[in-house]
């Protein structure tokens, strides 16, 4: 049976705006018992996003369940006809088939198109597609928002987007969202900062999912598995990883929170060095946040590319 990445569509790259004003149908956008806006995101970074612009005034949702991992969701029947009575959608475009077809088929009166107010880019690994032949995700990567400064155009359109639905608080929308591009920076401060002195610049993940921050910090990302999180890498693609950490002095093989560690943690064994997460922020659990995450993200990097 064939995975459901394979019918992943291409990305649209594009820097519009991503006001789509579809045909609305269902009954009014808003909680019943509070009366705030509701809002749909399709996974955790989009709904982190919308969360801090609504504030207060929204109820936002996410479509792939906390600690899920989100590139092979599916939705059921009731999911899907939610999506005809929220407020707004906010999701990506080529990141989960299941989302990109429910959108289609219910034509909310408000969508957020990730993929088209950030400027998605090609892999940068040029083995992104030696696990399966092939790419899944068309060329470009969708994995922007490990690169804090690319949140902030999606943050804009939610917030133009919630101005358009509840005019009324407008100016709420407008200074949650400036809050939100100023703890970005500052979180891009941050990575810039701690990144800066680092006696290595070449890191290995089991998923090819950091490219964004890899170029955004001047670091080099070499993905075990490419695109698929859950791919089995070939024995050729083994010996390259194994060049590539005799060459570079890498001390550490990441893997994820989401998937299993097992090829990372036994590859790293085997070559006598260590094995820990970076964590790709696709889902999280408990008191977690996208902030606290990412910071979390700094110090396992600052640790394994011996930074001063």
């Amino acid at each position: 049976m064939s995975s459901p990445r394979r019918a992943r569509r291409g990305l649209a790259v594009t820097l519009a705006l991503a006001v789509l004003p579809l045909a609305a149908c269902g009954t009014t956008p808003t909680d019943e018992d509070d009366g705030r806006l509701r809002v749909a995101a399709s996974f955790y970074p989009l709904q982190f996003v919308a969360q801090q612009v609504g504030a207060d005034l929204v109820d936002v949702s996410s479509l792939t369940p906390p600690g899920a991992e989100p590139h092979d969701l599916e939705l059921s029947p009731r999911q899907v006809n939610e999506l005809r009575d929220v407020g707004l959608v906010v999701y990506l475009a080529g990141f989960q088939p299941a989302v990109d077809d429910a959108v289609a088929s219910t034509s909310p009166a408000h969508v957020v198109d990730a993929a088209q107010v950030t400027p998605l880019v090609p892999f940068a690994d040029e083995h992104v597609e030696e696990a399966d032949g092939h790419d899944d995700h068309g060329t470009l990567d969708p994995h922007f928002w490990l690169d804090p400064t690319l949140l902030v155009p999606v943050a804009d359109a939610v917030a133009q987007q919630l101005s358009e639905i509840d005019p009324d608080h407008a100016d709420d929308y407008a200074a949650n969202s400036a809050a939100l591009t100023q703890r970005l920076g500052d979180l891009d401060a941050d990575y810039a900062q701690g990144l800066a002195t680092c006696e290595q610049r070449v890191f290995v993940t089991s998923h090819t999912a950091f490219g964004y921050l890899a170029d955004r910090y001047d670091l080099e990302e070499v993905g075990i598995s490419g695109i698929d999180p859950d791919a089995e890498p070939s024995p050729a693609r083994l010996v390259e990883i194994r060049d590539v950490v005799a060459q570079e002095g890498v001390s550490t093989i990441f893997f994820e929170t989401l998937v299993s560690p097992k090829v990372a943690q036994t590859f790293a064994s085997d070559l006598g060095i260590e094995a820990a997460v970076l964590d790709p922020i696709e889902g999280v659990t408990g008191d977690q946040t996208y902030l606290s995450v990412a910071e979390s993200n700094l110090d396992a990097l600052r640790t394994a590319l011996v930074c001063a």
